[in-house]
């Protein structure tokens, strides 16, 4: 029983909900196990062979369920994957030395593929920014294609901040049209003590596309440190982040510069 769940999971999965509710409805139609090889070509070529002589296997040793509680569990398994995927899905994202065993994607493709699918806005996050020329060409297309690009950085020590480069200068001077913030001085210090950093780093695209990872925007994080991040396509995290830094900036703890 349990092989023949895993099967219809995999089908859920693999398969277009159109073309699981077309295997359903025939499933539907014939009598038996035996009858499902009657089926098989009707699918046409695009379905993997392997998995329905698979499930055809796995119902003849289950002869107990019956044709309609088949497709029933076609359909199950389908809204399951489409409930599924709205959740969202995660990817490891990597740079560094790294083990053949484990395919993982580089930091830099995932940055500019995350830059390159805002079709509306972008929001960069960084501690620092520079000799990124990869990461500032793919923003420069995103702006071509009328992309709102808004980017979060921390200050540089001349402006009360914790690092030597001027970010915030670069960014403004390359991509004039473009929201820069930075943490507001009011917001960061304490007793006339500054009492953090930026030190976070993501990047978000439409608020359905969010990158988070532990590089900034270098070219030491991008080829040469050992950097770790998790892609999110879809479900709600992208957007509630999206959320939380314009409720920052709102709330004028982030201010523009």
């Amino acid at each position: 029983m349990n092989d023949l769940l895993a099967i219809i999971a995999k089908l859920g999965i693999e398969l277009h909900p159109d073309r699981i509710n077309i295997l359903a409805d025939k499933v539907e139609k014939i009598d038996s196990a035996e009858q499902f090889i009657l089926l098989k070509s009707n699918f046409g070529s695009h379905i993997d062979n392997n998995i329905l002589s698979a499930l055809e296997n796995a119902w003849k040793n289950n002869k107990n369920i019956s044709p309609v509680e088949i497709a029933a569990a076609l359909k199950s398994a389908s809204a399951t994957a489409i409930e599924n995927e709205k959740r969202g899905k995660t990817e490891i994202v990597w740079t560094g030395p790294s083990a053949s065993s484990i395919p993982v994607r580089h930091t830099e493709q995932v940055l500019c593929e995350v830059i390159d699918s805002a079709t509306r806005r972008l929001f960069i996050v960084s501690f620092v920014a520079y000799e990124i020329e990869s990461i500032i060409n793919s923003m420069r297309n995103a702006i071509g294609r009328n992309v709102q690009i808004d980017f979060l950085l921390e200050s540089s020590i001349e402006h009360g901040g914790r690092v030597n480069q001027d970010s915030i200068k670069m960014i403004k001077s390359i991509f004039p049209s473009a929201k820069v913030y930075t943490w507001a001085k009011k917001s960061k210090e304490m007793n006339n003590k500054v009492i953090g950093a930026i030190h976070a780093k993501c990047a978000i695209a439409d608020g359905e596309l969010a990158f988070i990872t532990s590089a900034n925007l270098t070219s030491a994080a991008m080829e040469r440190n050992i950097e770790l991040g998790v892609l999110v396509k879809g479900g709600h995290l992208p957007s509630e982040l999206q959320k939380h830094l314009d409720s920052l900036i709102v709330a004028k703890v982030f201010e523009r510069v």
